[in-house]
């Protein structure tokens, strides 16, 4: 009886064995033919026995299966498929199939990477993001990869995925800068990017002149920063503030940073903060126009008229066509005119009242008046601009100037 048994399950063994082959030789067949979704639907369905198999009869199946999906573009379980080859092989040390599992997985991370990029030129950017993060992951060299994925996963709005691959780039100590080289081609006058190499060979053939080099900056500030940003996305402001605190450690010279971090404390209400990081920056740029103008904007919000103002004229010294440094210092005198008033409102009709009226109103327009020869004068630069005109007009119809308040009612072209 148990030698009965023991045949019984050999012959099953070898029934089994020849199951495997059979569906290994028509997936194989059906590879070769071009048919890709067959082959991976014959191994699919064969799934249970191929993993019951010897390692040998594994590794050929799944270097079936991997080819299969990657032809069908099925990125991911072709790489999980061709991964198990290896680590098949690896298990049982015969290496039939990996080197050839090894640069299918090579030759493959440049069909996901052209994939991801026509994903983001769909505006697909999630789909995008997550190629680009596989092919990372196939080619961890090439941390550019990374890179795009975080930027591509920002851009599909979904932060939690680019926290993450942030992180891993501050992780790896990913810098990004480089030497960008390049080339004229004489034929087409095009200035041409290449790899050294190439651009070399091709000024010694003459085909190209006028070779060139060019650093590309650090992305480590621009990562940091965008951790930032996605921090207060999340309304996790701590979390932005040590992410700045970390970059302006390693750049303390980088004026973005300080800007950002200040931009960050503006948006929590901390607006004494915001100035002074604000008056930090236009220390390090102080030809920097927009900084100055925030400072007034923040000035003017607090109440520092005078400081408003200081600000104010210092970006109209460096740039004297600033529209909206003229529009805001005009309006920092109309405001103290009307918080004029108020008070004269309240007067009664006795002398001292009745002086104290003429007092606040001769001031009033006096300030007035000083806002409108700010704005007269930047029309003199920009003719056209609709808010100096209206400003303007609104400022001659408070005084009772009627004869400017016409002009520049024409000017509108009311």
């Amino acid at each position: 009886m148990k030698t009965k048994i023991l045949i019984l399950l050999t012959l099953m063994i070898s029934m089994v064995g020849f199951s495997q082959k059979n569906e290994i030789k028509a997936a194989d067949k059906a590879l070769k033919s071009g048919d890709a979704a067959e082959a991976k639907t014959i191994l699919e369905g064969a799934k249970s026995l191929i993993d019951g198999a010897d390692a040998k009869y594994q590794a050929q199946a799944y270097s079936i299966l991997g080819s299969s999906y990657a032809n069908l573009s099925e990125f991911e379980p072709a790489i999980n498929a061709l991964k198990k080859v290896i680590s098949v092989e690896e298990a049982s040390g015969k290496k039939k199939f990996t080197a050839d599992a090894q640069q299918k997985l090579s030759q493959m991370t440049a069909d996901i990477i052209n994939a991801a990029v026509e994903d983001n030129n769909n505006k697909d950017f999630k789909a995008g993001a997550a190629k680009l993060y596989m092919g990372y992951k196939l080619s961890p060299k090439d941390t550019i990869y990374l890179y795009y994925a975080a930027s591509s996963a920002v851009n599909a709005a979904d932060y939690d995925t680019a926290l993450k691959y942030y992180n891993e780039l501050k992780a790896v100590g990913y810098d990004g800068s480089g030497v960008k080289y390049s080339a004229v081609n004489i034929e087409s006058g095009e200035v041409e990017e290449m790899d050294k190499t190439t651009r070399d060979l091709y000024v010694k053939a003459g085909t190209h002149k006028d070779p060139k080099e060019e650093r590309t900056p650090s992305k480590r500030a621009e990562i940091v920063k965008n951790l930032a940003l996605i921090y207060q996305q999340q309304g996790k402001n701590e979390e932005a503030l040590a992410a700045y605190e970390d970059a302006i450690s390693s750049n303390p010279d980088d004026v973005n940073l300080i800007l950002n971090k200040a931009n960050l404390y503006y948006t929590m209400g901390d607006k004494d903060k915001f100035k002074e990081l604000m008056a930090k920056a236009s220390e390090m740029a102080p030809d920097n126009p927009d900084l100055l103008y925030n400072i007034g904007v923040i000035s003017m919000e607090q109440g520092n008229l005078e400081e408003a103002r200081a600000a104010y004229l210092k970006v109209l010294e460096i740039d004297p066509s600033y529209v909206n440094a003229q529009l805001n210092l005009s309006t920092s005198y109309v405001n103290e005119g009307n918080g004029l008033i108020d008070e004269m409102n309240t007067l009664g009709t006795s002398r001292a009242d009745t002086a104290r009226y003429e007092e606040l109103k001769k001031k009033k327009d006096d300030l007035f008046i000083e806002g409108s020869k700010i704005l007269e004068e930047a029309l003199k630069m920009n003719p056209d601009n609709e808010g100096v005109l209206a400003q303007l007009k609104n400022i001659y119809g408070a005084l009772g100037d009627n004869e400017n308040f016409m002009r520049i009612k024409k000017l509108l072209g009311e």
